[in-house]
């Protein structure tokens, strides 16, 4: 149990970036409200390697549902019962101000657990869709952050919980988002970054490179790539891009995304929260391409989103091929004036302020907002 002064919030986030990255955000940001802060997850961990600001990482059994027969339900349901148990357990030993959960299942059990215990939670939705964990928990937190103004499958009797927030995003990016935006120049190199997230990246790795052989020499040329792919893709999406006489660095993770980012003239990206938050932050355009099959179509949503306020382009992967991947690149590429308008819509979309009104809100669930800084 900490004291008064070092009051502990405890975070809690699935495995993925898209809930790592916002929770990370807010970990910094309590930092400098002098809050100690822990971080609750599943056996994956900080899998990223992002080194999270946490003083302990604790680890709960969790499940995420993999199908909907009997057996798929009654191993996710056993798994989570483990990990409700753990987690009660956790928190009666910790004693925390405040439980905050950014979605995944590893939140339900931690969030549920303070909830019983009677300690003030709370979740925050990074996508345009309340996502699954979310929902199961939103009935018996007591507020709900958004990143959105408004939100697919949550219930209108929920409505007075809802603060909007916007997504946090890193120290890293908000650094970033200072530069400005340089759109392409005649005979000068062209950064272009690409990414897709651990589920998105081998459509990328088969699609991108040939896509690039296709432009025109002159244009290709000047092309420097910042490519994210799978560790068993590196080498033949190397061997592509060298073929083509093609300037690349592919690698499966980047620490540096954000600077990577803020250097490109057009990104290539799926549509994950966290990514679109950071785009819209650093104000740079972007292809979406949404990962098909997500759950809850989270991320056709937020790409959709995006380009209806001119920040970037959204393109399903049913409709991409390399040939139309390449004939959009091209024509983006050649139209410096149109990549500065969707630089400049996208900048207009990005919240850097959301982190701190979050954490504004995570000290009025504590009660002590404006006390700690």
């Amino acid at each position: 149990m900490t004291s008064d002064r070092d009051l502990l919030v405890m975070l809690a986030a699935g495995g993925t970036g898209g809930h790592l990255f916002p929770a990370f955000a807010l970990s910094e940001e309590l930092a400098r409200r002098s809050y100690v802060v822990d971080l609750v997850t599943d056996e994956r961990g900080d899998r990223y390697g992002t080194g999270f600001p946490a003083r302990k990482v604790h680890q709960i059994p969790s499940a995420t549902l993999a199908g909907r027969s009997p057996g798929d339900i009654a191993r996710t349901g056993f798994k989570l019962s483990r990990g409700l148990g753990r987690a009660y357990q956790l928190m009666g030993e910790m004693q925390p101000a405040a439980v905050i959960g950014f979605g995944g299942y590893p939140t339900v059990p931690p969030v549920l657990a303070a909830s019983l215990r009677g300690i003030p939670t709370a979740v925050h939705e990074q996508n345009a869709v309340l996502g699954r964990a979310n929902r199961l928990l939103a009935g018996r937190v007591r507020a709900i952050a958004t990143s959105f103004d408004d939100i697919r499958n949550l219930k209108p009797s929920l409505a007075a919980k809802v603060h909007l927030t916007g997504n946090p995003v890193r120290d890293s990016v908000i650094d970033w988002a200072a530069r400005a935006y340089r759109p392409p120049v005649a005979d000068q190199p062209i950064d272009l970054v690409v990414f897709g997230g651990s589920q998105g990246a081998r459509f990328f790795s088969d699609t991108v490179p040939a896509a690039l052989r296709l432009l025109p020499e002159t244009m290709s040329a000047q092309l420097r790539v910042v490519q994210q792919a799978r560790g068993e893709d590196v080498v033949r999406v190397e061997t592509a891009y060298a073929e083509a006489g093609i300037t690349a660095i592919v690698a499966p993770f980047f620490a540096d995304l954000p600077q990577r980012m803020a250097e490109a003239q057009l990104v290539i990206a799926r549509a994950g929260a966290s990514t679109v938050a950071e785009l819209t932050v650093l104000g740079r355009p972007a292809i979406l391409v949404p990962l098909p099959h997500a759950l809850d179509n989270d991320q056709l949503y937020n790409a959709t989103r995006l380009a209806e306020s001119g920040g970037g382009w959204c393109i399903e992967q049913k409709d991409l091929t390399a040939e139309r991947m390449a004939a959009d690149i091209a024509v983006l590429l050649g139209s410096p004036d149109r990549l500065n308008s969707a630089a400049i819509a996208a900048k207009k979309q990005g919240r850097p302020d959301a982190v701190v009104r979050l954490a504004d809100h995570v000290e009025e669930l504590i009660g002590v907002r404006g006390t700690r800084r």
